[in-house]
Protein backbone atom coordinates (compact mmCIF):
# COMPACT_ATOMS: atom_id res chain seq x y z
CA UNK A 1 0.00 0.00 0.00
CA UNK A 2 1.24 3.53 -0.49
CA UNK A 3 2.56 5.28 1.90
CA UNK A 4 0.19 7.37 2.94
CA UNK A 5 -2.43 4.84 3.91
CA UNK A 6 -0.13 3.47 6.46
CA UNK A 7 -1.53 3.66 10.30
CA UNK A 8 0.51 3.84 12.98
CA UNK A 9 -0.80 3.19 16.53
CA UNK A 10 0.83 4.40 19.76
CA UNK A 11 3.45 2.65 22.11
CA UNK A 12 1.77 -0.10 23.72
CA UNK A 13 2.83 -0.32 27.37
CA UNK A 14 2.09 -3.84 29.06
CA UNK A 15 0.17 -4.02 31.83
CA UNK A 16 1.76 -3.61 35.26
CA UNK A 17 4.40 -6.03 36.50
CA UNK A 18 4.37 -4.37 39.92
CA UNK A 19 0.50 -4.29 40.33
CA UNK A 20 0.59 -8.07 38.89
CA UNK A 21 3.08 -8.62 41.67
CA UNK A 22 1.15 -6.87 44.52
CA UNK A 23 -2.26 -9.02 43.42
CA UNK A 24 -0.05 -12.31 43.96
CA UNK A 25 1.21 -11.31 47.14
CA UNK A 26 -2.34 -10.14 48.47
CA UNK A 27 -4.21 -13.20 47.56
CA UNK A 28 -1.53 -15.11 50.12
CA UNK A 29 -2.52 -13.00 52.39
CA UNK A 30 -6.54 -13.82 52.05
CA UNK A 31 -8.54 -15.87 53.98
CA UNK A 32 -8.12 -19.04 51.88
CA UNK A 33 -5.52 -21.36 50.92
CA UNK A 34 -3.47 -20.12 48.06
CA UNK A 35 -4.44 -20.77 44.97
CA UNK A 36 -8.09 -22.07 46.14
CA UNK A 37 -9.80 -19.71 43.70
CA UNK A 38 -8.18 -21.26 40.90
CA UNK A 39 -8.53 -19.14 37.56
CA UNK A 40 -10.39 -16.42 39.56
CA UNK A 41 -7.40 -15.71 40.99
CA UNK A 42 -5.51 -15.57 37.78
CA UNK A 43 -8.03 -13.01 36.43
CA UNK A 44 -7.98 -10.92 39.43
CA UNK A 45 -4.38 -10.48 39.09
CA UNK A 46 -4.76 -9.57 35.14
CA UNK A 47 -7.17 -7.19 36.46
CA UNK A 48 -5.13 -5.85 38.74
CA UNK A 49 -2.04 -5.60 36.51
CA UNK A 50 -4.48 -3.77 33.13
CA UNK A 51 -5.66 -0.88 36.04
CA UNK A 52 -1.98 -0.50 37.53
CA UNK A 53 -3.34 -1.21 41.27
CA UNK A 54 -3.79 -4.16 43.87
CA UNK A 55 -6.45 -4.48 45.08
CA UNK A 56 -7.86 -3.86 41.59
CA UNK A 57 -11.73 -1.63 41.12
CA UNK A 58 -14.64 -3.48 40.27
CA UNK A 59 -15.91 -2.72 37.24
CA UNK A 60 -18.40 0.39 36.92
CA UNK A 61 -18.93 0.88 33.22
CA UNK A 62 -18.55 -2.43 31.22
CA UNK A 63 -19.28 -1.55 27.68
CA UNK A 64 -20.28 -3.75 24.53
CA UNK A 65 -19.12 -2.19 21.04
CA UNK A 66 -20.84 -4.37 18.22
CA UNK A 67 -19.68 -3.82 14.68
CA UNK A 68 -22.44 -4.55 12.40
CA UNK A 69 -21.47 -5.12 8.31
CA UNK A 70 -22.13 -6.83 5.25
CA UNK A 71 -19.76 -9.24 3.15
CA UNK A 72 -20.49 -9.91 -0.39
CA UNK A 73 -19.24 -13.51 -0.48
CA UNK A 74 -22.57 -14.24 1.54
CA UNK A 75 -24.52 -13.91 -2.28
CA UNK A 76 -22.38 -17.06 -2.64
CA UNK A 77 -24.65 -19.77 -0.42
CA UNK A 78 -21.97 -19.95 2.52
CA UNK A 79 -24.06 -19.01 5.41
CA UNK A 80 -27.69 -20.71 6.57
CA UNK A 81 -29.44 -17.15 6.41
CA UNK A 82 -30.03 -14.81 3.87
CA UNK A 83 -27.84 -11.47 3.51
CA UNK A 84 -31.21 -9.42 4.37
CA UNK A 85 -30.65 -10.79 7.98
CA UNK A 86 -28.03 -8.59 8.84
CA UNK A 87 -29.81 -5.31 8.54
CA UNK A 88 -33.54 -7.22 10.47
CA UNK A 89 -30.84 -8.26 13.22
CA UNK A 90 -29.15 -4.82 13.66
CA UNK A 91 -33.10 -3.56 13.82
CA UNK A 92 -33.91 -5.94 17.07
CA UNK A 93 -30.70 -4.99 18.52
CA UNK A 94 -31.52 -1.27 18.17
CA UNK A 95 -34.99 -1.97 19.75
CA UNK A 96 -33.24 -4.06 22.91
CA UNK A 97 -34.59 -7.59 21.46
CA UNK A 98 -31.45 -9.36 20.62
CA UNK A 99 -29.31 -12.06 22.50
CA UNK A 100 -26.76 -9.65 23.51
CA UNK A 101 -29.12 -6.91 24.94
CA UNK A 102 -30.56 -9.33 27.27
CA UNK A 103 -27.56 -10.91 28.00
CA UNK A 104 -25.60 -7.61 28.61
CA UNK A 105 -28.10 -6.12 30.89
CA UNK A 106 -27.64 -9.62 33.09
CA UNK A 107 -24.34 -8.61 33.14
CA UNK A 108 -24.53 -5.41 33.92
CA UNK A 109 -23.09 -3.82 30.68
CA UNK A 110 -24.28 -1.60 27.86
CA UNK A 111 -24.64 -2.02 24.34
CA UNK A 112 -23.74 0.36 21.37
CA UNK A 113 -24.29 -0.88 17.66
CA UNK A 114 -21.92 0.80 15.08
CA UNK A 115 -22.98 0.59 11.62
CA UNK A 116 -19.87 -0.05 9.56
CA UNK A 117 -21.66 -1.67 6.23
CA UNK A 118 -24.93 -3.15 6.70
CA UNK A 119 -26.34 -3.23 2.97
CA UNK A 120 -29.16 -0.83 3.62
CA UNK A 121 -29.97 3.01 4.05
CA UNK A 122 -33.18 2.62 5.76
CA UNK A 123 -33.64 5.30 8.54
CA UNK A 124 -33.28 3.38 11.89
CA UNK A 125 -29.62 2.79 10.70
CA UNK A 126 -28.62 6.76 10.47
CA UNK A 127 -28.45 7.29 13.89
CA UNK A 128 -25.36 4.04 14.40
CA UNK A 129 -24.21 4.98 10.80
CA UNK A 130 -21.72 8.21 11.47
CA UNK A 131 -18.40 5.53 10.50
CA UNK A 132 -20.08 3.81 7.83
CA UNK A 133 -18.03 3.15 5.02
CA UNK A 134 -19.97 1.56 2.37
CA UNK A 135 -23.21 -1.06 1.91
CA UNK A 136 -21.40 -4.38 2.28
CA UNK A 137 -18.24 -5.62 0.89
CA UNK A 138 -16.65 -7.30 -2.39
CA UNK A 139 -17.23 -10.78 -3.21
CA UNK A 140 -13.15 -11.64 -1.55
CA UNK A 141 -12.84 -14.94 -3.57
CA UNK A 142 -12.93 -12.88 -6.59
CA UNK A 143 -12.21 -9.52 -5.58
CA UNK A 144 -11.20 -7.06 -2.44
CA UNK A 145 -13.39 -6.71 0.32
CA UNK A 146 -12.66 -2.70 0.44
CA UNK A 147 -10.45 -0.17 -1.31
CA UNK A 148 -7.36 1.18 0.33
CA UNK A 149 -9.58 4.71 1.82
CA UNK A 150 -12.00 2.27 2.85
CA UNK A 151 -9.51 0.11 4.53
CA UNK A 152 -8.22 2.89 6.21
CA UNK A 153 -11.44 4.98 7.09
CA UNK A 154 -12.61 1.42 8.84
CA UNK A 155 -9.96 1.10 10.86
CA UNK A 156 -9.36 4.96 12.32
CA UNK A 157 -13.33 4.60 12.69
CA UNK A 158 -12.65 1.60 15.26
CA UNK A 159 -9.75 3.73 16.72
CA UNK A 160 -11.87 6.35 17.40
CA UNK A 161 -14.54 3.85 18.78
CA UNK A 162 -12.42 3.40 21.29
CA UNK A 163 -11.00 6.60 21.97
CA UNK A 164 -15.19 7.41 22.64
CA UNK A 165 -15.61 4.83 24.80
CA UNK A 166 -12.57 4.82 27.24
CA UNK A 167 -13.12 9.37 27.25
CA UNK A 168 -16.55 8.12 28.32
CA UNK A 169 -15.75 6.15 31.25
CA UNK A 170 -15.95 2.58 29.93
CA UNK A 171 -12.95 0.86 31.76
CA UNK A 172 -14.07 -2.73 30.02
CA UNK A 173 -14.90 -3.41 26.27
CA UNK A 174 -15.89 -6.13 24.53
CA UNK A 175 -16.34 -6.31 20.83
CA UNK A 176 -18.87 -8.03 18.76
CA UNK A 177 -19.82 -8.61 15.47
CA UNK A 178 -23.20 -8.85 13.33
CA UNK A 179 -22.86 -9.65 9.68
CA UNK A 180 -24.64 -12.94 7.71
CA UNK A 181 -21.51 -14.49 6.06
CA UNK A 182 -18.38 -12.72 8.23
CA UNK A 183 -17.07 -16.45 9.85
CA UNK A 184 -15.81 -16.91 5.75
CA UNK A 185 -13.51 -13.73 5.75
CA UNK A 186 -12.60 -14.19 9.22
CA UNK A 187 -11.51 -18.01 8.91
CA UNK A 188 -9.23 -16.47 5.74
CA UNK A 189 -7.45 -14.03 8.16
CA UNK A 190 -7.19 -16.82 10.42
CA UNK A 191 -6.21 -19.36 7.72
CA UNK A 192 -3.73 -16.84 6.41
CA UNK A 193 -2.22 -15.55 9.74
CA UNK A 194 -1.51 -19.40 10.80
CA UNK A 195 -0.23 -20.75 7.72
CA UNK A 196 -3.68 -23.18 7.17
CA UNK A 197 -4.83 -25.17 4.88
CA UNK A 198 -8.85 -24.13 3.98
CA UNK A 199 -10.45 -27.42 5.01
CA UNK A 200 -8.95 -27.06 8.68
CA UNK A 201 -10.31 -23.44 9.54
CA UNK A 202 -13.59 -23.98 7.80
CA UNK A 203 -16.50 -24.62 10.54
CA UNK A 204 -20.20 -24.83 10.59
CA UNK A 205 -20.68 -21.30 11.07
CA UNK A 206 -24.33 -20.40 11.39
CA UNK A 207 -25.64 -24.09 11.13
CA UNK A 208 -24.79 -24.49 7.67
CA UNK A 209 -25.46 -28.11 6.05
CA UNK A 210 -22.98 -30.20 3.96
CA UNK A 211 -23.42 -28.68 0.67
CA UNK A 212 -23.20 -24.59 2.20
CA UNK A 213 -19.94 -26.22 3.85
CA UNK A 214 -18.77 -27.05 0.47
CA UNK A 215 -19.22 -23.30 -0.90
CA UNK A 216 -17.65 -22.14 1.61
CA UNK A 217 -14.48 -24.13 2.00
CA UNK A 218 -14.30 -23.11 -1.85
CA UNK A 219 -14.75 -19.81 -1.14
CA UNK A 220 -11.91 -19.66 1.69
CA UNK A 221 -9.82 -21.58 -1.06
CA UNK A 222 -10.03 -18.90 -3.28
CA UNK A 223 -10.05 -16.13 -1.07
CA UNK A 224 -6.85 -16.96 0.72
CA UNK A 225 -4.77 -17.25 -3.08
CA UNK A 226 -5.50 -13.97 -2.79
CA UNK A 227 -4.63 -13.00 0.64
CA UNK A 228 -1.60 -14.96 0.70
CA UNK A 229 -0.27 -12.56 -1.67
CA UNK A 230 -0.26 -9.37 1.00
CA UNK A 231 0.50 -11.37 3.93
CA UNK A 232 3.00 -9.31 4.81
CA UNK A 233 1.07 -5.53 4.93
CA UNK A 234 -2.07 -6.14 7.38
CA UNK A 235 -4.23 -3.18 5.76
CA UNK A 236 -3.32 -5.05 2.97
CA UNK A 237 -4.54 -7.88 4.18
CA UNK A 238 -7.92 -6.46 6.07
CA UNK A 239 -8.45 -4.50 2.39
CA UNK A 240 -8.21 -7.67 0.23
CA UNK A 241 -9.80 -10.51 2.96
CA UNK A 242 -11.72 -8.56 5.70
CA UNK A 243 -14.38 -5.81 5.69
CA UNK A 244 -15.14 -2.26 7.17
CA UNK A 245 -16.40 -4.15 10.24
CA UNK A 246 -13.51 -6.48 10.49
CA UNK A 247 -11.54 -3.88 10.13
CA UNK A 248 -12.65 -1.02 12.05
CA UNK A 249 -12.71 -4.27 15.24
CA UNK A 250 -9.23 -4.53 14.76
CA UNK A 251 -8.75 -0.53 14.73
CA UNK A 252 -10.77 -1.17 17.64
CA UNK A 253 -9.19 -3.41 19.95
CA UNK A 254 -5.30 -1.98 18.97
CA UNK A 255 -6.52 1.22 19.99
CA UNK A 256 -8.20 0.17 23.60
CA UNK A 257 -4.51 -1.68 24.26
CA UNK A 258 -2.76 1.60 23.48
CA UNK A 259 -5.37 3.45 25.85
CA UNK A 260 -4.58 0.83 29.00
CA UNK A 261 -8.15 -0.74 28.75
CA UNK A 262 -8.93 -4.56 29.12
CA UNK A 263 -10.90 -6.40 26.37
CA UNK A 264 -12.91 -9.77 26.48
CA UNK A 265 -12.45 -11.09 23.72
CA UNK A 266 -15.51 -12.70 22.04
CA UNK A 267 -15.97 -15.55 19.09
CA UNK A 268 -14.17 -16.47 15.73
CA UNK A 269 -14.59 -13.21 14.10
CA UNK A 270 -13.52 -11.01 16.68
CA UNK A 271 -10.62 -13.33 17.01
CA UNK A 272 -9.79 -12.94 13.88
CA UNK A 273 -9.81 -9.16 14.00
CA UNK A 274 -7.88 -9.51 17.27
CA UNK A 275 -4.85 -10.98 15.48
CA UNK A 276 -4.76 -8.82 12.66
CA UNK A 277 -4.90 -5.78 15.61
CA UNK A 278 -2.17 -7.60 17.11
CA UNK A 279 -0.27 -7.26 13.29
CA UNK A 280 -1.02 -3.43 13.74
CA UNK A 281 0.11 -2.70 17.12
CA UNK A 282 2.38 -5.61 18.71
CA UNK A 283 1.51 -6.40 22.20
CA UNK A 284 -1.86 -5.29 22.05
CA UNK A 285 -2.47 -8.85 23.06
CA UNK A 286 -1.58 -8.52 26.86
CA UNK A 287 -4.66 -5.67 27.01
CA UNK A 288 -6.94 -8.69 26.17
CA UNK A 289 -8.84 -11.56 27.53
CA UNK A 290 -10.59 -14.21 25.97
CA UNK A 291 -14.65 -14.83 27.52
CA UNK A 292 -14.79 -18.16 25.57
CA UNK A 293 -13.72 -21.02 23.59
CA UNK A 294 -16.49 -22.51 20.24
CA UNK A 295 -16.54 -25.12 18.50
CA UNK A 296 -15.20 -23.46 15.13
CA UNK A 297 -11.64 -24.95 14.18
CA UNK A 298 -10.75 -21.31 13.13
CA UNK A 299 -11.26 -19.89 16.60
CA UNK A 300 -9.48 -22.44 18.45
CA UNK A 301 -6.43 -21.84 15.69
CA UNK A 302 -6.45 -18.29 16.37
CA UNK A 303 -6.73 -18.31 20.08
CA UNK A 304 -3.17 -20.62 20.10
CA UNK A 305 -1.77 -18.11 17.85
CA UNK A 306 -2.48 -15.33 20.51
CA UNK A 307 -1.73 -17.70 23.84
CA UNK A 308 -4.81 -17.25 24.62
CA UNK A 309 -6.91 -19.23 26.43
CA UNK A 310 -10.90 -19.34 26.70
CA UNK A 311 -12.90 -18.96 29.92
CA UNK A 312 -15.72 -21.03 29.41
CA UNK A 313 -16.91 -23.55 27.52
CA UNK A 314 -20.67 -23.39 26.59
CA UNK A 315 -20.67 -23.85 23.06
CA UNK A 316 -21.86 -20.06 22.49
CA UNK A 317 -21.85 -19.47 18.82
CA UNK A 318 -23.46 -16.46 17.93
CA UNK A 319 -21.32 -13.49 18.05
CA UNK A 320 -22.48 -10.12 19.38
CA UNK A 321 -20.30 -10.44 21.85
CA UNK A 322 -22.49 -13.05 23.51
CA UNK A 323 -19.96 -15.45 24.61
CA UNK A 324 -17.86 -12.52 26.02
CA UNK A 325 -20.78 -11.04 27.70
CA UNK A 326 -21.24 -14.47 29.51
CA UNK A 327 -17.71 -14.69 30.78
CA UNK A 328 -18.07 -10.75 32.28
CA UNK A 329 -19.52 -12.02 35.85
CA UNK A 330 -16.66 -14.17 36.41
CA UNK A 331 -14.10 -11.38 35.83
CA UNK A 332 -16.33 -8.73 38.37
CA UNK A 333 -16.14 -11.76 40.96
CA UNK A 334 -12.09 -11.60 40.87
CA UNK A 335 -11.61 -8.20 40.89
CA UNK A 336 -14.10 -7.98 44.31
CA UNK A 337 -12.06 -11.18 45.55
CA UNK A 338 -9.21 -8.94 45.70
CA UNK A 339 -11.49 -6.01 46.52
CA UNK A 340 -13.76 -7.20 49.72
CA UNK A 341 -12.03 -10.59 51.09
CA UNK A 342 -10.29 -10.54 54.25
CA UNK A 343 -7.12 -10.79 54.57
CA UNK A 344 -6.11 -13.17 57.95
CA UNK A 345 -4.56 -10.39 60.02
CA UNK A 346 -7.56 -8.57 59.41
CA UNK A 347 -10.37 -11.02 60.35
CA UNK A 348 -8.07 -13.04 63.02
CA UNK A 349 -8.14 -16.36 61.16
CA UNK A 350 -5.23 -18.26 61.89
CA UNK A 351 -3.10 -19.00 58.44
CA UNK A 352 -1.89 -22.29 57.31
CA UNK A 353 0.22 -24.11 59.92
CA UNK A 354 4.49 -24.12 59.35
CA UNK A 355 5.73 -27.17 58.03
CA UNK A 356 7.32 -28.96 60.43
CA UNK A 357 11.41 -29.48 59.57
CA UNK A 358 12.01 -33.19 58.62
CA UNK A 359 14.16 -34.94 61.21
Amino acid sequence: MDADTSIEFGEIEPPSDQARSAAIALHGKLVKPAGSLGRLEELGVWIASCQGQAPPRPFTRPRVVVFAGDHGIAKKGVSAYPPEVTSQLVGTMLTGGAAINVLAAAAGASVRVVDMAVDTEESAMRSIGEYKVRRGSGSIDVEDALTDAEVRAAVLAGVKVADAEVDGGADLLIAGDLGIGNSTPASVLVAALTGTEPVAVVGRGSGIDDNAWMRKATAVRDALRRARVVLADPLALLRTSGGADIAAMAGFLAQAAVRRTPVVLDGLVVCAAAMVAEELAPGARRWWMSGQLTGEPAHALALEHLDLGGLLDLDVRLGEGTGAVTALPLLMMAARVLAEMTTHEQSGVSGPLTPVPAS
